[in-house]
This record gives structure tokens, C-alpha cells and sequence, in this order.
């Protein structure tokens, strides 16, 4: 492009999306320490790939947004035909913009063998307290419940045992079990974990994957348990019951089981946990005082978990859209940039009345569209990055991050290959953003380049709003980082143009409260997805960045993934 004809364009853009959406052409190198002799950190980005970065429209992720979000697609739910028309979808603009198919045999799809279980009404699942009467719980309002063994039934007649917060964690000096057998028990435990301000223990206010509650089912599955209940406190969730009703409501997604499962994965009310212990003669407010200290041991509270589960099972595929740009260098291009987001949401609600797709519109059609936006632009610059790109937009992340899961677990190129995973997840389009949110880049090697291109995009670099939340483990680049990929998620911060950050935080409060996995999130004319092109920019000049480096990113020495980084080699 002609130097006038592009000195034209980008004042174009800066009117449309707003000086901080572009970084200044050409970007001078940041001054920032340099890591590492091989790769001193700069940001230049060549002019192919500036010209390319320069085409990111946000009325392309507009388009994107509103067509995965219609109610035609019906909430794409995963293995339903929503699903699978917005996976056809998606792989048929990467076909457009000419990318590589880069799924099984050819094709842009890689198959997941899962299996959908719904538990069925006539479930029960009845709590028997040391003193009193049975607990008949009403399902979605007192309890939710799966059967992870992928039976159409099992039966369950168990002691009940609270264990804390259910967490062993040798390099804390914590051990909730302390030895005691839990084989064949029922075991109640709480969300999270240790309160604590020291960042040397469990991340202080940080959530670490400890806290998560796929960790503890994780865990009561190694320790033998039969069962595992979680008790729902909102202020330990971060979210509301509202929102474990809506996530277990309906059939949920899991893997072709592979060795032991639990019979009862389920979760319990605040009131019915105070009420089945307080029937035990003890009070929970003080096991949970109990459960912050190292001297807590399990405690078999005399109860019993009486529960007959009834599921509908069923065999079925769903498909990660994978496609792939061939990187330009001899040497370097059977490594790889990966770029991720997942497409599915929660499908529809047949037992609702009124409105009962749930369209995920913010979740994840933005990050589709996002994704999308991006694999558009490296296909039309004029020259290739050294490393090979990597687009895949997973299935099932909403019943707990399975197709990134299976991605990571069957990459297009190995694991120890892949340098750097890009995820994009719910970028609210409600502004232009002065903030960008990466937490987890700067456990990577990578984070100096993150600061430095942040810088000359403008953008102030968002410590983590939430962290008690542990949204690193939430999202699906969390699945790639467990098989050693160093990665993380871009978002906005919580500063936006012409408002303060407490607009910004009141943005995200009303969005978990309102519409977060709620038939509410759906897309609207009025939608700015200004802020979601400024991140599809951020994300395109980190990826080529990453592509050109001379090593492969690695994590920072003592890393939790840094094992599996080393192991994936």
C-alpha cells in the first residue's frame, strides 16, 4: 500500500475506533529489561503485519456476534444442532479466508468423544441427619446432581464426611484428609480454599486451581469417594446459585470416561448444608472457622447421602473448529501460535417458560467473533510470521473446558511446540477500553513483550479485578497451560473512555448478576464492539510477536505448569 493511501487509512481508523486502538506505525522498541540475549524485547511490528492489524473492522465482530447469538442457533448448546450449525459456521470462514484445515483427515473439524448425561426427575436424592427427619431436596432449588459414572443408574447409601475445603497441597503444608480413609464415603466440602492475604500461600487473595470446584471432584475421585457435595456460599463462589442452577440444569458434557467416577457430583444450598449439620449437633459457621487452619481433620458428621440417580446417557461427537496458517519459516514453522475461543454456550431450556435460550451472546460469541477477526487479518497480510498460526474455536467449554481439554490432550502440533495459547472469553462490547486484562502473562517468558506492546497500544495492563474469582482456571486456555503450553486470556480492564473504573466494574457486576448464563445474554444493535476490535489488535500483535521470537516461550522458573512444560519437550 502506497504510504499516503495508508497514512489515509489509519486516521480512518484512529476517527472510527479511538487513538488507543492502534499503536503508532511504525511501534518503536519498548524500554523494557531485556530477558534474554536472543530475544531482546521489541515491538516492531513488520509493515505486512501492520497493514494487516490495520484491517481489524469492529463491524466484522458486529456480524460474528449477531448471527452466533441468534436465537436460530437456539443457545449452541454442545451436541445439539445450534452447536454444530455455529461450528459449520466458523469453519466455513476459515475456509474463505483460505486458512488450512487443520482437524482429522483433512477436514477442519477434530471430533470429541463425549458422552451427555441429564439426571432425570425421577432422581432422589435425600440427606439423613444424625437427629430428625429426612431432607427430600427439591432439584435446582436445593441441590443440583450428576452421575459422572455415565450409568443410567447407581445408588448411593453413604456415610457423609466434611472435609474443609477438601484440598491436599503438599507444597502449602495442607492436607484437609490427614490420612482418614475416605474410600466409599460421601464427602462435603467447601468451594475455594483458605482464606489468606500471603502470597506465598495459596496465591493470597488469588484463587489457585485448588479452590476450583472441578479440583475437588478431582480429588474425592483420587481419595475413593463415592460422592462429593459442595456447599454454595456466594461470596466463595463469586457468583450466584442462580448461576450453578442454570450451568446443571440440563444435559451436561463429559469425556468418554477413562477409570474410577463419582455417583453424586453435586452441589447444596448454604441453608441446607447449615441445616443437615446443625441436625448433627454441630454448627457450620465454626467448621468452616475450623477449616482455615492447618490442625482441621474430616469430620464424619452421622449423616447419610440416601440417593437414587436416574440419567438419560448418551453417546455423541461434538467438533473443535481447528484451522491453521503455515508459518513462512523453514526452520520454525512446524511450531506454532495457537489463537483460541469456544463457541458453545448452554443451548435451550425446554422446562422454562417464556424465553429459554440461553443465546451467550458476550458468552462466547465475542470471542468467536473475535477469533474470527483475527485469523481474517493474518490470512490477508501480504507476508507470513515464522511460526505457524493456530485457530481453534472449542466445543464444550461450557460443561467444563472438554474441548479445549481434548485439544490439549491431541494437538494439530505437538504440545511442546506450541509457544504461546491466545484465548478470548466474554469481552463485554460496551466501550472503547484504556485497560487490557492478561492475567497469567506474567507467569510466562513472554510477559515483557506483553508489557511492551500494551504500552505502545495505550493500554494499561489490568491486575486481575477479581482474583478470588480464579478465572485463570475458568476459561480454556487453562486447559492448554495443564499440558505445559504457556497461556492465558486477553480481556478488557475496567477503564474505559470518558468513564471511571467504577463504571467499568459496574459494567461486569450487572452482567454476572443479570445476564451471565442467563437466556438475558443476547445481542442487541446498540452492543460497541469497539473495545473487542482493540483486543482482536492487542491479541494479533502478540501472536506475531510470539511467531518471530527466536525460542520458544517457556514458563517462569518455579511455575506451577512449568513440569509439564519441561515433560511436553
Amino acid at each position: 500500500m502506497r504510504p499516503f493511501v495508508k497514512g489515509v487509512l489509519t486516521a480512518c481508523l484512529i476517527f472510527v475506533f479511538g487513538a488507543s486502538a492502534l499503536p503508532a506505525e511504525p511501534p518503536a522498541p519498548a524500554a523494557v529489561p531485556t530477558p534474554s540475549k536472543h530475544d531482546p524485547v521489541s515491538v516492531r511490528l513488520p509493515s505486512a503485519a501492520f497493514a494487516a492489524l490495520e484491517t481489524i473492522d469492529p463491524e466484522h465482530i458486529r456480524w460474528h456476534v449477531r448471527f452466533l447469538g441468534h436465537d436460530l442457533l437456539e443457545g449452541r448448546g454442545t451436541g445439539q444442532r445450534g452447536g454444530e450449525i455455529a461450528a459449520q459456521y466458523i469453519a466455513t470462514q476459515f475456509a474463505e479466508y483460505g486458512l488450512k484445515p487443520a482437524g482429522d483427515n483433512g477436514t477442519y473439524f477434530q471430533k470429541v468423544p463425549l458422552v451427555g448425561v441429564t439426571t432425570l426427575p425421577e432422581t432422589r436424592f435425600t440427606l439423613v441427619p444424625k437427629q430428625g427427619a429426612a431432607m427430600n431436596l427439591k432439584p435446582l432449588d436445593e441441590y443440583v446432581a450428576y452421575d459422572q459414572t455415565q450409568q443410567a443408574n447407581s445408588d448411593v447409601d453413604a456415610d457423609i464426611v466434611f472435609v474443609g475445603y477438601g484440598i491436599e497441597a503438599p507444597e502449602y503444608r495442607w492436607d484437609d484428609y490427614k490420612g482418614v480413609d475416605v474410600r466409599g464415603k460421601v464427602l462435603l466440602m467447601l468451594v475455594n480454599e483458605p482464606p489468606s492475604d500471603d502470597p506465598n500461600f495459596f496465591k493470597g487473595k488469588a484463587l489457585t486451581y485448588y479452590g476450583r470446584w472441578t479440583y475437588k471432584y478431582e480429588e474425592a475421585k483420587r481419595k475413593g469417594a463415592i460422592g462429593a457435595i459442595l456447599i454454595h456460599r456466594e461470596d466463595m463462589a463469586s457468583y450466584p446459585w442462580e448461576v450453578v442452577r442454570n450451568s446443571n440444569s440440563g444435559e451436561k458434557s463429559y469425556l468418554k470416561l477413562e477409570g474410577p467416577a463419582l455417583k453424586v457430583a453435586s452441589w447444596v444450598q448454604l441453608d441446607v448444608a447449615k441445616k443437615l449439620v446443625a441436625a448433627s449437633g454441630l454448627d457450620l459457621n465454626k467448621l468452616i472457622a475450623d477449616a482455615a487452619t492447618r490442625a482441621f481433620h474430616p469430620v464424619n458428621l452421622g449423616a447419610k447421602l440416601k440417593a437414587h440417580m436416574v440419567s438419560s446417557v448418551r453417546d455423541f461427537e461434538s467438533e473443535n473448529v481447528v484451522a491453521m496458517l503455515p508459518g513462512s519459516s523453514r526452520k520454525t514453522k512446524d511450531e506454532a501460535v495457537m489463537f483460541t475461543a469456544h463457541y458453545d454456550h448452554l443451548g435451550v431450556r425446554p422446562d422454562m417458560p417464556g424465553d429459554n435460550i440461553y443465546n451467550g451472546a458476550v458468552d462466547n460469541a465475542t470471542g468467536c467473533g473475535i477469533l474470527l477477526e483475527i485469523a481474517r487479518a493474518f490470512s490477508v497480510a501480504r507476508d507470513r510470521p515464522p511460526r505457524s498460526i493456530i485457530f481453534a474455536s472449542v466445543t464444550a467449554e461450557e460443561q467444563g473446558l472438554l474441548g479445549s481439554e481434548y485439544l490439549g490432550k491431541h494437538p494439530p502440533v505437538p504440545a511442546g511446540k506450541i509457544t504461546l495459547d491466545l484465548n478470548f472469553d466474554a469481552v463485554q462490547p460496551v466501550g472503547e477500553p484504556q485497560e487490557v486484562e492478561v492475567s497469567g502473562s506474567e507467569r510466562t517468558t513472554f510477559y515483557p513483550w506483553v508489557q511492551a506492546t500494551a504500552k505502545e497500544f495505550r493500554l494499561a495492563i489490568r491486575p486481575d479485578a477479581s482474583p478470588g474469582a480464579g478465572y485463570y482456571y475458568r476459561s480454556d486456555h487453562f486447559s492448554l497451560a495443564r499440558v505445559g503450553i504457556p497461556a492465558f486470556s486477553i480481556n478488557e480492564g475496567v477503564k474505559f473512555k470518558g468513564h471511571d473504573a467504577s463504571w467499568g466494574v459496574a459494567q461486569n457486576e450487572d452482567y454476572v448478576k443479570n445476564h451471565y448464563h442467563q437466556p438475558s445474554d443476547e445481542y442487541h444493535p446498540e452492543m460497541n464492539f469497539i473495545g473487542d476490535a482493540a483486543m482482536a489488535r492487542f491479541g494479533f500483535a502478540l501472536g506475531w510477536e510470539a511467531a518471530g521470537l527466536t525460542r520458544l516461550i517457556g514458563w517462569q522458573k518455579g511455575d506451577e505448569f512449568e513440569g509439564a512444560r519441561i515433560g511436553s519437550e
